[in-house]
């Protein structure tokens, strides 16, 4: 084969290689990064049942304060709103919660199989193309290096003859 073509071939099919090799590297990042997603998003889940739960204490503190003559009623109206204000921040985090699941871990864990098997498939795809483009350049190669010597003792028996 010619050394020019094998060069370029094996370039290209170490390219390849190179590529797979980084895809197949990455996955144990990869499902690390959804482990630890997941986890954030169940102590995420957790602070939520937790905050609330707080925050109704705190409310029916506000409820009593507010409820009792005196001072304690603008302490209660205080305490109101600044629940208000958790309760906003209890709502904020649970939609970044419910966004974090939806739309980062769960598609992602649905599509690491299917990157896992489509990049085994491009692999086994690669390595048999590969194999036929070599056997064809060789052949190829091996049938110009046949011709040019025919025509070569085709040139000399002219010269000869001529």
């Amino acid at each position: 084969m010619d050394a020019g073509i094998e060069k370029e071939c094996s370039a290209l099919g170490g390219l390849f290689q190179l590529i797979m090799n980084d895809m197949k590297a990455s996955y144990p990042t990869w499902e690390d990064f959804l482990t630890k997603g997941a986890k954030l998003q169940s102590q995420l889940r957790t602070t939520i049942v937790v905050t609330g739960a707080f925050l109704d204490a705190f409310q029916k503190v506000a409820d009593m304060a507010t409820g009792t003559r005196g001072a304690t009623k603008e302490i209660g109206s205080a305490l109101t709103r600044m629940c208000m204000r958790h309760r906003s921040i209890e709502s904020k985090l649970k939609l970044f919660t419910t966004a974090l699941s939806e739309s980062l871990i769960t598609p992602l864990e649905s599509k690491m199989e299917e990157w896992k098997k489509v990049a085994s498939q491009l692999d086994k795809d690669h390595a048999k193309e590969y194999k036929k483009a070599r056997a064809d350049i060789k052949k190829k190669s091996s049938d110009t290096i046949k011709l040019q010597k025919k025509v070569k003792k085709g040139e000399e028996r002219e010269e000869q003859g001529g």
